[in-house]
């Protein structure tokens, strides 16, 4: 079973903002796969996924992003899951909105969430999912552009990035983490080969 953790801040105050599209990934996944996030024995909730092959835990963790570390190491140890099994999809101000980078390892990069997660983990060898969201106005602060609300403008783009970083999970589910970055890393000027992803089980 691999640990798929989506980042991104609990409540309704932060929804719909840019720094959740880990979140938005995840319940993606549990809609296209007929799972329900509940409670689970540590703080996020999760979503067991059995579409895919080996199945998939979904995580949201309840902790604020800077210390998402904390439930994503409770779970591992109460799954008894070593850390090869686990993606973390969280959003990247680096990368230009809409574009998504797979990583098999590597600093957090400036990612409070993620951060927490290696700190906790003791190791950088952790995969993750990035979803590109820019920078924004270069006058506006970096924290106002992910935790203001989804400008109407950038939706559709945020949208197919999020389907795109589904489709993305269920690969790492199925194929593990080197057929992720071979996939869904394709250069940008060249576009990626939809055809080439392996058809989504239905639930």
């Amino acid at each position: 079973m691999k640990l798929v953790v989506g980042l991104g801040n609990p409540g309704p105050r932060y929804r719909e903002t840019l720094h959740n599209v880990g979140f938005m990934t995840v319940d993606l996944l549990a809609q296209r796969h007929g799972a329900t996030f509940e409670s689970s024995p540590t703080d996020a909730l999760t979503a067991r996924v059995r579409g895919v092959d080996g199945g998939a835990l979904l995580v949201k963790p309840l902790t604020f992003m800077n210390r998402s570390g904390s439930a994503v190491g409770d779970l591992l140890r109460f799954y008894k899951l070593p850390v090869e099994d686990l993606l973390v999809v969280l959003d990247e101000v680096a990368l230009p909105a809409g574009q998504l980078r797979v990583r098999a390892s590597g600093s957090a990069g400036g990612h409070n969430g993620l951060k927490s997660i290696l700190g906790v983990l003791g190791t950088d060898r952790v995969a993750r999912l990035r979803i590109g969201v820019g920078r924004g106005d270069p006058r506006r602060d970096l924290a106002d552009h992910v935790l203001a609300t989804i400008e109407p403008s950038l939706r559709p783009v945020v949208d197919e990035a999020v389907q795109q970083a589904a489709s993305a999970v269920e690969v790492f589910v199925r194929d593990g983490i080197a057929k992720t970055m071979q996939v869904f890393n394709a250069p940008p000027e060249g576009g990626r080969d939809s055809t080439s992803l392996p058809p989504r089980e239905e639930p």
